[in-house]
């Protein structure tokens, strides 16, 4: 019985060309990482849009300080949210007093940021109805005045008279004479020749 030939071991070339082969398979897949980090850092930065309304809550307070004073069953001072009217601020004060006149109070009106709101009681209402309201010294009210009693001061017609009543409708009592270059078409000389014959 003869012996089954033996396989001829791999020749050297042979053992080359295998090494050649996962070399080849080695750098291919290198190249194809390196491709993927390269697109990675040139992919563009995906940005972040800002919604306007957002940027713009940002920049407004959240939140207004109104003291509140008067005929309600709570005065004192309330921190209300932006954009709450004088309903909000009456509301948060307990609402009004028994003896209130809530007619003489726009409950509409947005209030401002330090505000005094002042709710006037039925006998001050009252007394505000019995004339065009001069102090003692006669000087004439901002806060009480009508269109008739405003339209007495010099320089100040009937349409002037009409502006300072809208001005006190949108931002409440006037705190102070100055006050009045708020109000359109009044400026620093007409303010001087008011100075002394009104108040507030």
């Amino acid at each position: 019985m003869t012996d089954a030939p033996t396989a001829a071991p791999p020749s050297a070339g042979r053992r080359l060309g295998l090494g050649a082969a996962i070399v080849v398979v080695i750098v291919a897949l290198a190249v194809t990482v390196g491709i993927g980090i390269v697109r990675g850092a040139s992919a563009p930065v995906e940005h972040v849009v800002v919604d306007e309304r957002q940027a713009t809550d940002a920049a407004t307070p959240a939140a207004v300080f109104v003291h509140v004073s008067g005929a309600v069953n709570a005065p004192g001072l309330y921190v209300l949210d932006t954009g709450a009217r004088v309903v909000d601020a009456v509301a948060a004060a307990g609402g009004f007093a028994d003896t209130a006149d809530p007619a003489a109070v726009n409950l509409a009106r947005p209030v401002s940021d330090g505000e005094q709101l002042h709710v006037p009681a039925q006998d001050e209402a009252a007394a505000g109805d019995a004339g065009p309201a001069p102090e003692t010294d006669g000087r004439i009210n901002l806060n009480t005045a009508d269109l008739a009693a405003l339209d007495t001061l010099p320089r100040i017609g009937p349409a002037m008279a009409q502006r300072i009543l809208d001005w006190r409708d949108a931002n409440g009592r006037f705190t102070s004479v100055e006050d009045l270059l708020a109000v359109p078409g009044i400026g620093d000389k007409m303010l001087d020749s008011l100075r002394e014959l009104v108040t507030v």
